[in-house]
């Protein structure tokens, strides 16, 4: 037995107007309820609440200002995305083109290419190396990529080179391979730097915050007003290209401001002339009602050299 009753829309419209909720047309907000869950909306009109407990909501909460907020979200989540898929790309060249040339083309089954430290995964106990390998290969054996099962057919008992296994596995995977590669390999370093860094623990950062914001995004779900559990580190050492200047506020840091930042930043350096910066600034011009200190766009964050 459920929790609570289940609502039909109508009822769902009366109880947004018995707590206070401005609907200017109900017929439209009728079908947004229909195909963008009362639920799912909530997380875009849970600030506008007075009373957190009886979710009453403050006085002028209008019901098409959280529809504004969810196109809003949405919106950014397609131009982060498109970010995304340019990092995620040039990440998985690099880590083929340069392993490969140095350790041949199955180098990622060489563990002595690896930090050896042991972790317990969902109670099973392996080398880092390990853990992530059942997670390639898991991927290798879903993938129904004709080059892959071209492969499986005519090699069935060998193991594919790294860039046949490397282009289906996802940012997640490749991420976790070139953080437990050995920290003395100069082929780490070169890909730092080739991303725009000066240490590979800084982009071992970045790659862990952004594959935590690519999954919230592939899952269609919120950023709007999300604090973010994986933050990359702000402090990076002489970056080459234009970054951030001072301490973040408290807002920049938890909100997705500074990782959509580190994202910027590595487009700037891998496909330098995309047009991903002026998209956002469009973006925010085009919803000025928007608070946009919920996302963590703060303190003058337009004056930044990244920004500028």
């Amino acid at each position: 037995m459920g929790n609570k009753p289940a609502y039909t829309i109508e009822k769902q419209l009366d109880l947004l107007k018995n707590r206070g909720m401005i609907i200017r047309n109900e017929e439209n907000a009728s079908h947004f309820l229909k195909n963008i869950s009362y639920y799912r909306l909530k997380g875009y009109w849970w600030d506008m609440q007075s009373d957190f407990h009886l979710h009453y909501f403050k006085p002028d909460s209008v019901f098409e200002d959280v529809i504004d907020r969810y196109n809003f979200d949405r919106h950014l989540r397609l131009i982060l995305f498109d970010a995304i898929e340019r990092i995620e790309i040039a990440l998985r060249t690099k880590l083929i083109y340069h392993m490969s040339l140095a350790y041949d083309g199955l180098w990622y089954l060489d563990c002595n290419l690896f930090d050896n430290s042991i972790k317990t995964i969902k109670g099973v106990t392996k080398t880092i190396h390990q853990h992530t390998l059942s997670e390639l290969k898991k991927e290798f054996h879903r993938s129904q990529e004709i080059f892959i099962k071209d492969h499986k057919k005519r090699f069935p008992h060998n193991y594919p080179d790294a860039w046949k296994i490397l282009e289906v596995a996802s940012l997640g995977i490749l991420s976790k391979l070139y953080k437990s590669l050995r920290h003395q390999l100069p082929e780490k370093s070169k890909i730092a730097n080739e991303m725009g860094l000066n240490l590979h623990s800084e982009l071992s950062s970045w790659l862990e915050a952004i594959t935590y914001i690519r999954n919230i995004i592939a899952h269609h779900s919120r950023l709007w007003s999300r604090n973010m559990v994986k933050k990359p580190t702000s402090n990076i050492k002489n970056p080459p290209l234009p970054w951030l200047n001072g301490s973040l506020d408290r807002n920049q840091w938890k909100k997705p401001f500074l990782i959509i930042s580190c994202m910027i930043y590595l487009c700037n350096k891998v496909t330098p002339g995309h047009q991903l910066k002026p998209k956002i600034k469009e973006l925010f011009s085009n919803n000025k009602s928007i608070p946009l200190y919920k996302i963590g766009f703060t303190n003058e964050w337009e004056k930044q050299p990244l920004w500028e």
